[in-house]
């Protein structure tokens, strides 16, 4: 794995020992990266479910201003921080070892600009009680844009307060790009 673009393209990052987590290929981030371009400029990043944080790492190389990943795997920590340290993006990045609901249900502050959403291929639940998650919607930006990547036969459904604004399905895969509505959440 690298960095496809930006500040730091081309550096190399690693992947965690065990293979608790999936990596998105290089067609994947190029082809969200793509699509996601205009909305990095400065922009507050949260990388959920985060693993060896390739999407949050290619937004700071590509112009977000910070990255906040969540991932509660050892041996994904890991690899994140030596990928922080590899990109020089430590300042940057700020690593919060937790269960991703556990983290949303502390009422994280934002406000997030672009938010990722990478939970196992096959949990549904959770990435749909992440994406449906009040706090979340509470942490984003008034424009923000939350992406869930899923397998197309396992996509979560999309909460009553987003709408899909692009779908974009990638051999096996799917990218939901999302907006949400603010009204029930005071924003």
């Amino acid at each position: 794995m690298r960095v496809i673009a930006g500040e730091a393209k081309g550096r190399r990052l690693v992947a965690p020992r065990g293979g608790g987590t999936r990596a998105a290929t290089d067609r994947i981030r190029e082809t969200l990266f793509a699509i996601l371009e205009p909305e990095l400029y400065d922009a507050q990043v949260l990388d959920l479910f985060a693993g060896a944080g390739t999407f949050g790492i290619e937004a700071i190389s590509r112009g977000a201003s910070s990255a906040t990943f969540v991932e509660r795997d050892a041996e994904a920590l890991k690899a994140l921080r030596r990928n922080l340290e590899t990109t020089r993006f430590v300042e940057r990045g700020r690593v919060i070892p937790a269960h991703v609901i556990a983290f949303l249900d502390s009422r994280p502050a934002g406000p997030f600009g672009v938010v990722f959403v990478d939970p196992p291929f096959v949990d549904v639940a959770t990435a749909e009680a992440t994406l449906g998650h009040d706090a979340l919607r509470a942490a984003l930006a008034p424009d923000a844009v939350v992406v869930a990547r899923s397998l197309r036969k396992h996509a979560p459904a999309p909460p009553a307060s987003a709408r899909v604004i692009r779908a974009k399905n990638i051999g096996e895969e799917t990218l939901l790009f999302l907006r949400y509505s603010h009204s029930a959440a005071g924003g």
